[in-house]
């Protein structure tokens, strides 16, 4: 099982992103997906969850400007990033726990930065 993450890259502040993340080896469902960030010198913090069901939760540094989504079909989770801030420069990482086993999986980071 792997999650592996896509989207990542140089932005303008003010500008888009948008971040996907797959879960490839299995075809059992992930109930919950997350994307994390650590920004320089800070520890990793969680930015948004959500659920197959529809459930999402954002952080509140990211509420108004990130919308995260899942493919309802697919074990995929994506984060759009609008209205993009230098602060949200960090590599961004998605999460997720087999339903079963309880391990945990985190994709390999994507760098997110926002600089003009």
């Amino acid at each position: 099982v792997q999650l592996q993450a896509f989207g990542g890259g140089l932005v303008q502040p003010g500008g888009s992103l948008r971040l996907s993340c797959s879960v490839s080896g299995t075809v059992i469902k992930f109930p919950l997906m997350a994307w994390y960030r650590q920004r320089p010198g800070n520890q990793r913090e969680l930015v948004a969850s959500a659920t197959y069901t529809g459930v999402t939760e954002v952080a509140d540094s990211a509420k108004g400007r990130f919308t995260i989504s899942r493919d309802g079909n697919e074990n995929t989770v994506y984060l759009q990033m609008n209205s993009l801030k230098p602060e949200d420069t960090a590599v961004y990482s998605c999460y997720s726990q087999h339903p079963m086993t309880r391990r945990e999986y985190w994709g390999q980071g994507t760098l997110v930065t926002v600089s003009s």
